[in-house]
């Protein structure tokens, strides 16, 4: 849920703010790089983070998000083939096509193999026999895939090709743009996700011998950081290299973006370091176990006139390492005061209201600036019937309401 102005605030506990911690030092080379927390919300770090960039083939995640979309509503099939067309092997075979899958004319490759194809080998030629398989045309998936960035509140981002090859500046991105693609990524398909992003390697195409060609995934972060399972690294000469990706450690998942880089070597050494950082120099406070109810809502025209929210799972405050000792989930005994915090959602809330449904979003005031995270209703709230629709009007007409 997006805050918005207008939302209603919901009443909760009065709590003492502690003392707000300086941000643990952290510096790179690269010219943007951005950091988020997204078990808490928490913005670890952010430099450049709104600048508009070519994403090189950082764009595939988008290519990617429409084909996961398609597959979860039942509209793609995994093992669904489409043929190469020979006019886009022509344009995307050779070393003057960048990365590649190694397709060949008038070949049948499954949904799935295509997926591995742009996710673990970076190939071009894949995304676009993927993006005409489904759309007809690559513009026309190009045009799924800007509704997509619509939908998810990319306001920085445009894409002009499914693969990000350089187009003379219609395809831009920035950091936390691609922050928030990955997120919904992990959140939206995660088993898809984690079928496809973390494959080390992927074996497709023969060489002019017959031999079998195995490429093995750009990702800097496989088997090199603790958790690491995605997502894309990109690089050409105008973007220089780039990676977003994604790792999870004791309940903590981190997004990082790093861009303009010199090297491959650079951008392996950045991602790591980055992503260490962020687990080690920071960590969860508990706030609310999962389940826990952390206030009530209105409710408009249900059964009941309320509704408890509750945590959908344990939810944790991101703080720098000793900024403050360990405190306990809020309602047990905790040693130190909690944050500053709010619950906000669009009100009253209208029933039919479902056990689980994000209604609301629990707002707090971190080191880091607000970090919001996702609320559930507590149990179904069915329509009122006759009479209650009756009696609350007509408390409404009495003022009582």
């Amino acid at each position: 849920m997006k805050l918005a102005s207008g939302i209603a605030f919901a009443p909760l506990l009065a709590l003492t703010a502690t003392a707000v911690a300086a941000p643990p030092p952290f510096e790179t080379p690269a010219p943007v790089a951005f950091m988020e927390d997204l078990s808490s919300g928490a913005i670890l770090f952010a430099k450049q983070p709104d600048y508009r960039m070519p994403p090189a083939s950082m764009a595939k995640m988008m290519t990617v998000y429409v084909a996961f979309g398609l597959i979860k509503s039942g509209q793609l099939k995994l093992d669904q083939k489409f043929t190469v067309r020979p006019e886009t092997w022509q344009r995307w075979h050779g070393p003057q096509a960048g990365s590649t899958m190694f397709l060949s004319p008038g070949e049948q490759v499954s949904v799935s193999d295509l997926l591995a194809g742009i996710i673990t080998l970076s190939g071009n030629d894949a995304c676009v026999v993927l993006a005409e398989g489904i759309a007809g045309t690559e513009p026309a998936f190009v045009n799924l895939m800007n509704q997509q960035r619509e939908a998810l509140g990319m306001r920085n981002s445009n894409f002009g090709t499914a693969n990000g090859w350089p187009d003379n500046g219609v395809t831009y991105v920035t950091a936390r743009d691609l922050a928030t693609l990955a997120a919904a990524t992990i959140r939206d398909y995660p088993d898809l996700y984690k079928q496809f992003y973390s494959k080390p390697n992927f074996t497709w195409g023969k060489t002019m011998g017959g031999a079998a060609i195995t490429q093995d995934n750009r990702d800097p972060l496989l088997g090199r950081v603790a958790g690491a399972d995605g997502l894309k690294t990109g690089h050409t000469e105008e973007a220089g290299y780039g990676f977003t990706g994604s790792a999870e450690q004791n309940g903590r998942r981190l997004v990082i973006v790093l861009a303009g880089m010199h090297s491959v070597n650079e951008r392996i050494q950045q991602s790591v370091a980055f992503m260490n950082w962020g687990f080690s120099a920071w960590r969860a406070r508990p706030l609310f176990a999962k389940g826990k109810r952390v206030t009530t809502a209105e409710v408009q025209g249900g059964g009941t006139s309320s509704v408890g929210l509750v945590a959908p799972r344990d939810l944790a405050v991101t703080v720098p390492l000793g900024a403050a000792a360990p405190g306990g989930i809020l309602g047990q005994k905790a040693q130190i005061p909690a944050p500053p915090m709010k619950v906000v959602y669009d009100g009253p809330i209208k029933a039919p209201i479902k056990a689980g449904q994000h209604i609301a979003d629990l707002v707090v005031q971190g080191d880091t600036g607000q970090q919001v995270m996702p609320l559930v209703a507590e149990n179904d709230v069915g329509e009122a019937g006759f009479f209650g629709r009756v009696w609350a009007s007509l408390k409404a007409l009495l003022g009582l309401a």
